[in-house]
């Protein structure tokens, strides 16, 4: 496992992927952690994320520099590298001018991050800062022209560290330098993968819930529909998952949920009819927020009523993915950072006093849907493009009305099969109809039409 500390990096979740293209597992966490944690986490290797801070500032993100002394290899990315360097004795300077862009990097040293890299290669920098001097025992690796101090390596304690980002793709050689970090210097094995992610998951679930009750907010996207087979093969017949119809879905949209999850995939599903109760709520609204918190409000009023009346649940499951728990560790977010919730759920679980079940949350998106591939789930709702939890109700521009959904749907049902039949549905990251309120002119029985 690799331990990447975040300092604010735009780039920090490149830095996660990177390593797990590698088949390494890694884990994201804030530069407050302290030294115990650390310990506790056993990594094989730490990473020190770039940040948009200079070191020198006051308030500049900084960690315990006991990690230093751990014996853990670590690689300083940036102002990951001007931490390192201040806290082990080193100077860092503003550069006067910042150094952006591509730079010719010279290596002086094989070996360690630079093995089976010789002579020169392009990288990627993005600094206003650079090191002025070295702590003792560093030397430098790697130089461009304007930077001297472009790579640095600490052969004793196993100390390396990098003025240019390796995980941008501008940066030619850049993964074959994580690839071995992780593999020379870490000596990490490559054997994370969706197969093993699914085997520990399945059985984390069955420890953590046991044979106690798991309930489930399905809204039929690729992450409820994940989490709730993975928990199915966990659990079976103790996860009960609430599927509320709130009237303003995809056409279909719950007979072929049904379809798939409950007859092919046997999941428990309860099918909840609240059209009625929503379209009601939001008659005459034409305010996009106001419509957005009467569809949160009354799902939520919904779901908890069928939620009570699953009798002995202990558990909640939620869909929540790894960048939603990132926003939280982040050093410029931290703990009291606001995280999107999701829409199924809310403040659900202190209100019932459910315990949290959340499968996916070390998970990006594309390993969600290989996820969902390797435990099982049709390729229609792995492949399926997101859907907003108000659903066409925000996709129609004034009052939502019968009328106007039913045309909204059948213009949405048109375009998604044009799509998909041309090839482009997983292309495309959204594709949709809106609705708009507009009159046009037409044809209608010979005759120009205005309406």
């Amino acid at each position: 496992m690799i331990l990447i500390i975040d300092y604010g990096s735009q780039y920090n979740q490149l830095i996660a992927r990177r390593v797990r293209e590698c088949h390494v597992f890694c884990q994201i966490e804030s530069p407050d952690i302290d030294v115990d944690a650390v310990r506790a986490l056993n990594p094989e290797g730490i990473i020190l994320s770039g940040g948009p801070s200079s070191i020198y500032e006051k308030e500049s993100p900084k960690t315990d520099k006991a990690i230093f002394d751990l014996g853990i290899p670590i690689l300083g990315i940036c102002y990951g590298m001007h931490f390192m360097i201040d806290a082990l004795g080193g100077t860092v300077k503003g550069a006067g001018k910042r150094e952006y862009g591509f730079s010719e990097l010279v290596i002086n040293k094989t070996g360690g991050l630079f093995k089976g890299i010789d002579g020169k290669t392009e990288c990627w920098m993005s600094h206003g800062d650079s090191v002025e001097t070295l702590p003792q025992g560093f030397e430098i690796t790697a130089s461009t022209e304007n930077t001297e101090i472009a790579a640095i390596i600490h052969n004793e304690k196993n100390l390396y560290g990098v003025q240019f980002h390796p995980e941008v793709e501008h940066t030619s050689q850049g993964k074959a330098m994580l690839e071995n970090f992780l593999s020379e210097v870490c000596n990490c094995e490559s054997g994370w993968t969706m197969k093993s992610f699914a085997r520990d998951a399945i059985t984390q679930i069955r420890e953590t819930v046991g044979d106690k009750k798991v309930i489930l907010g399905l809204s039929g996207g690729v992450d409820s529909s994940v989490t709730a087979l993975l928990i199915h093969k966990a659990i079976g017949k103790h996860l009960t998952c609430i599927f509320v119809d709130n009237g303003l879905l995809r056409k279909n949209e719950a007979r072929k949920l049904e379809n798939t999850l409950r007859q092919h995939l046997d999941i428990n599903i309860e099918f909840v009819n609240a059209a009625e109760a929503f379209l009601k709520a939001l008659a005459g609204v034409t305010d996009p927020e106001e419509k957005r918190k009467i569809i949160g409000k009354i799902f939520m009023d919904v779901f908890e009523a069928e939620a009570k009346k699953i009798k002995d649940a202990e558990f909640l499951a939620q869909g929540t993915l790894y960048p939603d728990v990132i926003e939280s560790v982040s050093a410029f977010g931290g703990p009291t950072a606001v995280i999107k919730s999701h829409h199924n759920v809310g403040g659900l679980p202190e209100k019932m006093k459910l315990r949290l079940v959340e499968p996916l949350k070390y998970l990006f998106k594309d390993e969600v849907r290989a996820l969902g591939k390797e435990i099982g789930l049709e390729d229609e709702l792995v492949w399926r493009q997101p859907f907003p939890g108000p659903g066409l109700g925000i996709r129609i521009i004034g009052e939502i009305t019968e009328k106007r959904l039913s045309i909204l749907r059948e213009a949405d049902a048109v375009l998604l099969e044009e799509i998909k039949k041309n090839g482009y549905y997983r292309k495309l990251w959204q594709s949709f109809a809106v609705l708009l309120p507009i009159k046009s002119v037409g044809i209608m029985g010979d005759q120009r039409t205005y309406e």
